[in-house]
């Protein structure tokens, strides 16, 4: 399973695929003449509540909307992702990430626009949103086939996999072995019960709906954030005089001339591409079916929130996780793998309870990605056999929370990774397509904005 997973990951994401999302990333920002990032204090304000009265179709208020696509990508992704890309393609690798980041504010700002002007109804009436109703409301009969595609990846995609992996990972690394209830060679008890508590919880959320999500994410995930930025404080206020080191370490690793003469370079740009998208998830689809869920009728406003996501969870929130395992050294020379080298580096600094700090935090943040993730799988299953059909995701999702605690991390890695390259796919090309209508839309309501 690794061979094959690991042989499909890397046909999915190759050069192709990255001129796609990045190349498609940078046409956005040039295309909408800067929109994005020029209007960045107004996004802001429609976060902060500012047109909450006016109401909408949907289902969640807009900070809702952005919390629980957050959730989806704030997560082991922002910890675990960026220690496996350090780990395996050197520190140059988070600048891509950046680069990801950068260009993913415009290409969110396009594809969630899209997933509110395009919202359609599913087989129980109910309003939706995301890339497959986009492809079915814009573009019609003749791309459904692109729709089913997006659908069936979001459905793999989607899974709880990973997340569960590295939760239980850092559980059995900080609880289970130094009480002496895992052992690191026999390890399989332990993590299947921890795997079947974690898919009760999980089935208790997902029954609930995007409601019930939306509400457990608004809560969650700035308490998280505010909570992960200050031990991760701590630990680099301990090591300021290396900080500036490990930037230069970035910039310098990232366009080193031997790894260009060698043709390694391309394997930094692919890492921190496809590590950047897994955590931010620009281009990628999936969060625009939260935000298709936001109760607004406008969708340019509904993009403006979404665009700040890259910016809280790449910009921010990865970069603090890079600094940490990289001023405290810990990744050179480790053949350690994922969250247990960011332990290890938070451990360095607060000996006895840096672990336990990163796996409280790991463990709300990692459970609303799962939490978040449910919805996504559920929503993909409703769409290609019907939404009243798609409840049975759920029990099938929770099954996989107790696989995922016990298989191999690289074959979840790379399976988790080709599924969100095929989701790309149809995300990128029906945007890049609806480009215009995005544009005319926003002329419209910026100029509606300046005249009231």
């Amino acid at each position: 399973m690794e061979q094959f997973f690991g042989a499909f990951s890397s046909f999915m994401w190759g050069t192709p695929l990255v001129v796609l999302l990045v190349g498609g990333g940078l046409f956005f920002s040039i295309y909408s003449r800067g929109i994005p990032y020029r209007h960045f204090p107004e996004a802001l304000a429609a976060l902060m509540g500012k047109h909450n009265r006016e109401g909408g179709e949907g289902q969640i208020s807009h900070f809702q909307a952005l919390t629980t696509a957050l959730s989806g990508t704030l997560g082991l992704g922002n910890i675990a992702g960026v220690a496996i890309a350090i780990t395996a393609a050197g520190p140059g690798a988070v600048f891509w990430m950046w680069v990801t980041a950068i260009v993913g504010v415009a290409t969110k700002f396009y594809t969630c626009s899209l997933a509110v002007m395009y919202r359609g109804y599913d087989s129980q009436g109910q309003l939706q949103g995301g890339p497959m109703y986009v492809i079915r409301e814009a573009l019609g009969k003749n791309w459904l086939p692109l729709a089913w595609l997006f659908a069936l990846a979001g459905m793999c995609g989607a899974l709880p996999i990973f997340q569960i992996n590295q939760l239980v990972q850092l559980f059995r690394d900080s609880v289970g072995i130094p009480m002496g209830v895992a052992h690191e060679s026999d390890h399989l008890v332990f993590d299947l019960i921890l795997g079947l508590f974690f898919s009760v919880i999980v089935y208790l959320v997902l029954i609930g709906n995007i409601k019930r999500i939306g509400k457990i994410t608004a809560f969650l995930v700035p308490f998280m954030v505010l909570f992960y930025l200050l031990i991760s404080g701590v630990v680099l206020v301990n090591h300021l005089d290396a900080i500036p080191g490990a930037f230069q370490l970035i910039f310098a690793d990232a366009f080193k001339l031997e790894a260009a003469a060698t043709g390694t370079i391309l394997t930094v740009i692919l890492t921190g591409v496809k590590r950047g998208a897994f955590s931010n998830e620009a281009g990628i689809g999936s969060e625009a079916m939260a935000h298709g869920a936001a109760k607004t009728n406008e969708p340019i406003r509904e993009g403006m929130v979404a665009m700040i996501g890259p910016v809280v969870d790449t910009l921010i929130v990865c970069t603090c996780t890079a600094l940490v395992i990289l001023v405290t050294g810990v990744w050179s020379g480790s053949t350690d793998s994922g969250v247990t080298i960011t332990s290890q580096a938070f451990e360095s600094v607060m000996p006895g309870y840096g672990a336990y700090l990163l796996t409280i935090m790991v463990l709300f943040l990692s459970l609303s990605t799962v939490f978040t993730f449910g919805y996504y799988g559920s929503k993909c299953l409703g769409f290609l056999i019907g939404a009243d059909r798609q409840h049975y995701y759920v029990w099938f999702y929770t099954g996989l929370v107790v696989l995922g605690a016990v298989v191999s991390l690289k074959a979840v890695v790379n399976f988790i990774d080709g599924m969100y390259a095929l989701m790309a796919i149809p995300t990128m090309v029906s945007t890049l397509i609806l480009a215009p209508r995005v544009n005319a839309a926003a002329k419209r309501y910026f100029n509606r904005e300046q005249n009231l």
